[in-house]
């Protein structure tokens, strides 16, 4: 598991894949948080939060993170290198969650030098320091758990498909539709808090909060463990 993930994660930085995702990642959250005269602001919000931030991010993953896992199995179906790979000492679930662990750690790559957004906030506030990190600590934990099951869903996805942008337009329809596709039929519906609660929006926000909920942590993993074993599906009918 340890050689596949090595061997994802500096296949990203061979390519231009991890420096476009970082850089477009970086670029169009500092232009809205900081440059654009817009509601994102924080500049010109009135007070230092990070709210904007966190709203923003998880619209960001649902097409940066199908970019990066797009390549994951499409690439060796259509290369046929994945019946080499099948034929390793390795099995299946080493193979996905290599794959898994590596398209994750770009992820966090990219949002380690957001944490500089936390120093000015806090260097913002008025006095110095006004911030609540429970609610920061929370975010960016949601943030880890949105982007493990935008990861899985983006592996799942990259099985059905030997073309690439075939596999990314899928995870990002149905990244979206468990993000906010749930809120738009509630809404529809009413404001109906059961079918809201089915959808990630709502268990994102509720670790947004700063209160760790056994609940939410469990949907998230119960997601991602989900379409991970449809990927081992997938590869056994490979």
């Amino acid at each position: 598991m340890i050689t596949i993930l090595k061997k994802e994660f500096n296949s990203f930085f061979a390519s231009p894949i991890a420096y476009l995702v970082i850089g477009v990642f970086l670029l169009v959250n500092g232009l809205f948080l900081w440059i654009f005269k817009d509601d994102f602001n924080i500049l010109n919000a009135g007070f230092a939060d990070l709210n904007p931030f966190f709203f923003l991010a998880p619209w960001l993953f649902l097409f940066l993170i199908p970019a990066i896992t797009m390549k994951s199995f499409a690439e060796e179906l259509n290369s046929g290198t994945i019946e080499l790979l099948k034929t390793k000492p390795i099995s299946d679930w080493q193979i996905i969650i290599g794959k898994f662990w590596a398209s994750l750690l770009l992820v966090i790559v990219a949002l380690i030098p957001t944490l500089t957004y936390v120093y000015t906030i806090y260097q913002l506030g008025k006095p110095i320091g006004n911030i609540d990190f429970g609610s920061t600590i929370g975010s960016y934990m949601g943030l880890l758990f949105l982007a493990g099951t935008y990861t899985s869903i983006g592996l799942f996805t990259s099985t059905l498909s030997k073309n690439q942008i075939v596999a990314f337009i899928i995870s990002v329809f149905i990244s979206f539709f468990l993000y906010y596709g749930f809120d738009a039929i509630s809404n529809s519906l009413g404001n109906d808090l059961t079918i809201k609660k089915i959808g990630i929006n709502e268990h994102f926000k509720s670790i947004s909060r700063g209160v760790i909920d056994t609940r939410d942590l469990l949907y998230f993993l119960s997601i991602t463990v989900f379409f991970l074993y449809l990927t081992k599906m997938r590869l056994d009918n490979a």
